[in-house]
């Protein structure tokens, strides 16, 4: 019903701490349950309820590749994933990425 953003999140439980933060997938049950959770706070009925996360490793792989299909997430592993465990980790709004503070190719302007 209006304009929506996707994002790639990485974590090591990154699928279960999104569930978390969403709440229950009905929104009557998040807004009695968990009244803080995004659904809870936010969402307007079961189908609209304001957030989407995949609810396991596979379909988060499969919800990766439609949304972003240049993405690899294999080049991702080998390559991004050991450099941002560097640290320390900046977002850089303008790219809407996280950057490694310090890193040649993306130090802060």
């Amino acid at each position: 019903s209006g304009p929506m953003w996707a994002y790639i999140l990485a974590h090591e439980d990154a699928v279960p701490l999104w569930r978390s933060l969403m709440g229950p997938t009905k929104v009557f049950r998040a807004r009695n349950s968990v009244p803080d959770s995004i659904r809870g706070a936010y969402g307007l009925t079961d189908t609209r309820n304001t957030t989407h996360g995949s609810d396991s490793q596979a379909s988060a792989s499969r919800e990766i590749a439609f949304f972003f299909p240049e993405f690899s997430e294999q080049l991702w592993y080998q390559q991004e994933e050991p450099r941002l465990r560097r640290g320390p980790v900046y977002y850089d709004a303008e790219q809407r990425i996280h950057c490694v503070l310090g890193d040649k190719e993306t130090e802060l302007p």
